[in-house]
């Protein structure tokens, strides 16, 4: 089950949500999460990476790489909001589990 934790970006103050855990939505629905949420290179590069490997191996390779996704994509979506300039800004406990689950180091929220 996904775990929803907010951040905020250093500069300019934007909030987002960010996830860590496993992607029911991205489970039921393969790619189009990443592109729901703004992620448009991993939502193309994803769906033409399943596609190639759907047809190579006629089709039975597709559920495996929606399910094998379904728990990676949030960790990677959470990282790459990290590298952007997000920082955790849930309480101090939640920042502590999502740092540890997602192996990043939290900042100090900003004021």
């Amino acid at each position: 089950m996904a775990i929803r934790i907010a951040l905020k970006h250093k500069e300019s103050g934007v909030i987002k949500d960010g996830f860590y855990g496993f992607s029911w939505t991205t489970f039921f629905f393969g790619f189009f999460p990443a592109l729901f949420r703004g992620d448009f290179i991993t939502f193309i590069g994803g769906f033409v990476i399943s596609l190639i490997i759907g047809f190579m191996t006629l089709g039975f390779g597709f559920p495996f790489i929606g399910f094998v996704w379904a728990f990676m994509y949030n960790k990677y979506y959470t990282r790459k909001l990290i590298e952007r300039g997000y920082v955790l800004a849930g309480s101090e406990g939640d920042n502590a589990m999502a740092a540890a689950a997602l192996g990043v180091v939290p900042p100090a929220v900003p004021a």
